[in-house]
Order: structure tokens, then sequence, then C-alpha cells
């Protein structure tokens, strides 16, 4: 029997160690409680500052500022890195156009040791009473900047269904991700319906965005958008659910590329794991949007391994019967494990080898190789 989900409101604070014991699926929302006397490692510090344009963020005020919000708004213009000490750090934080080329690092390089973390949903009221937040307004932390880059962090929301049962507006994103040349190296996003949205400023923005050894949870749409984004060696994990009793849980991929973009989602090399019963959750359905009538979702999953909790009579699903799966782009090449078997062949839309040839993260990427200097 699948192990009960853990509470989001009551996450577990544990130490690296203990953290490291449990796995990536011991899912604190806050960051462990252990001592780091060097709060920045290796990373410098105030006064011994990595460059002029490095900042440092620490809640136990021995950096520049106590919250990452501050210390992006004092990064104006190009080419800020920020490094941030373990922590929890509950708030909302917005990287604008105008602040391109950013790096965020987890000092100590454990993701579960620095969590940015808040707990909007969709549904939830705005406080001056303007209407309620939305999907896009929920999102804890919003990248609208090229070239940002994050290592060893959380994104996190928090918010749960549970807590508000009378809120129709369930999406509570942990990340929105729109600029191009956007990179994750080792960064958890923790959530559970639509936690990582991986998009683009508008239709005619072709926003590259590339994911390395990232761990992702939700249930519902739960990595989704309009990006062309590249997954490599992440893990997806689908979130046991307590409010429903028969199958689907939800979906794990959701994308919504614009039919003029020839890449949308590639998923290669990882794997994708279950908290719920066997065959509980799908794989993937395609949200055409209202605003883009005219989207074709795009998702290719090559040599990764879908574990038993896919569903893998009928891996894929609609969203609504306009917009039917099967004349989308969704393809698939050499995945492995219990939710990978073809069992009903037209469900299972296949790549050949010559095909898998243009699904490639160079093809997809272009020329913008993060890939190459991988920390």
């Amino acid at each position: 029997m699948p192990r009960p989900a853990l509470s989001r409101r009551g996450f577990l604070v544990t130490t690296a160690g203990a953290g490291a014991a449990l796995g990536l699926t011991a899912r604190p929302a806050v960051a462990g409680t252990r001592n780091h006397p060097r709060p920045f490692g290796r990373h410098g510090s105030p006064a011994a500052r990595r460059s002029p344009k490095t900042l440092y963020v620490d809640p136990h005020g021995r950096g520049d500022f106590t919250s990452v919000q501050d210390a992006v708004t004092a990064a104006a213009g190009s080419g800020w890195t920020l490094v941030l000490a373990p922590g929890t750090y509950r708030e909302t934080v917005l990287l604008d156009t105008d602040r391109t080329d950013a790096t965020w690092i987890g000092a100590s390089g454990d993701p579960r040791d620095v969590v940015i973390v808040y707990g909007n949903a969709a549904g939830t009221p705005r406080p001056d009473g303007s209407g309620t937040y939305g999907t896009s307004g929920s999102a804890t932390t919003t990248l609208r900047a090229d070239g940002f880059t994050a290592r060893h962090l959380t994104f996190a929301n928090d918010w749960l269904r549970a807590d508000h049962p009378g809120t129709t507006g369930t999406q509570a994103v942990a990340v929105k991700v729109q600029g191009d040349r956007s990179a994750f190296h080792h960064c958890r996003f923790l959530g559970h319906q639509d936690t990582l949205y991986a998009d683009s400023r508008d239709l005619a923005h072709f926003a590259r965005q590339y994911y390395a050894h990232c761990h992702v949870e939700g249930d519902v749409d739960f990595v989704f958008g309009r990006a062309t984004a590249v997954y490599e060696h992440c893990r997806f994990s689908t979130l046991a659910r307590t409010d429903l009793d028969a199958a689907p849980y939800g979906f794990v991929f959701a994308p919504s590329t614009a039919g003029a973009n020839p890449r949308g989602y590639l998923v290669r090399g990882g794997r994708v794991d279950s908290e719920a019963p066997d065959g509980y959750y799908k794989l993937a359905r395609p949200w055409v949007p209202s605003s883009d009538g005219t989207a074709r979702p795009m998702l290719t999953v090559r040599e990764t391994r879908l574990g038993a909790g896919i569903d893998a009579r009928a891996p894929y699903a609609n969203m609504r019967d306009e917009h039917p799966w099967q004349r989308q782009r969704f393809r698939e090449y050499r995945t492995t494990g219990p939710g990978a078997v073809v069992t009903v062949p037209e469900n299972r839309p296949l790549l050949t080898r010559a095909e898998a040839a243009a699904h490639t993260r160079e093809a997809y990427l272009g020329d913008w190789r993060p890939y190459r200097r991988m920390p």
C-alpha cells in the first residue's frame, strides 16, 4: 500500500542527514534545522564578497538581506548572483524582465536546505478585494527574465485543498518560468496542482528551459505550459490523494505548446514514480488554452522509467474533447517500467529510431548549451 501523503501544512522539519535517509520524497516545505556555522559555504560572504555583483541572503541576518525579494529588488540590471543561506524563505518573489542573466545559488549544495515557499492558490482572494489570484498570480516565485540559472534550491507552494474545502480554484504554482535560457540544476519543485509552470512571456516567445537532476512532485497537471523545455535525469513523483476514491488522480504533464513552435517538452533519462495505487495517474493530457486555440501540445518522453502509478493501458487523456490527445504531438521512445508496457498499441504513440534522432537536447535548445557547464 502507498504510504500516506505528508501534510504540506505540517511539513517534516528534518536535518539534512535525516532527509537524505528518507529520500527526496520526504518533502519538507521548511528547511532543515541543522546549524550552519558558515551559512554561505564556499561562496564567500558579505565580508569576503565573491564579486561586486554577488549578494548574500540569510533569514537569520548574517547576509546583505533577509528576504529574497529584497535582494532581487536591490540587484538592478544584469548579471547579479544571489547566494542563499540555508533557511525557509516564506515570501513571494518576482524576477522581472530587466534583471537578466541572474543566478541564484543554494549555499549548502543541498536543495532541502534552502526553501522558497508560500501558500496562495488560484482561488485565494487578494487582500485588496480585487478578486482572486488566478493561476499565474498564485505562483510563489515568478521568473520573467532571460538567462536565469538556479542551483540547489527548493521552490514550493504549500497550499492544500484539505485546508480550503470551499475553494474551487485549486491551482497553486510553486514557480512560473517565462524567460528564455532558464536553467535549473539539482532543484526541487513541490506542490500539488500546477507545481511547475514552464511557460513563456507571450505566444511568439519560444522560451528555452533546461532542468537537470531535478525533483518535481504534484498531482494535477503539475508540469505544464508552453515553453520549449528539456527535463534531463529528473524525477517526477505523483502524490496520493485522500479526496478522491477512483482513478485518475491526476496527470504529470500538460503542455500547451504554440502551434508554430516545433519543440515542446522533452523528457530524457528520468523516472516517474508514485505514492498512489497502480494505474491511478495519466502521463499527460494536452492543454489548449482559451487564449490560444491553435496550440498543438508537444511532449516526447524517451529513455525514461514509468512506474506502476502510470496507467499503461491509457496513459494519455483529453482535457477537452474538442482537442483530443491523438491530434497533438505526444510521443515515446524506449520508455521502460510497468507504466510503459504496450498493451493497447493505439494508445502508445512511439517514435522510430530515425524520428528519435530529432528529439535531443541539442535539437531543442539550439545554440544554448547549459548542459556543458553543469555544476
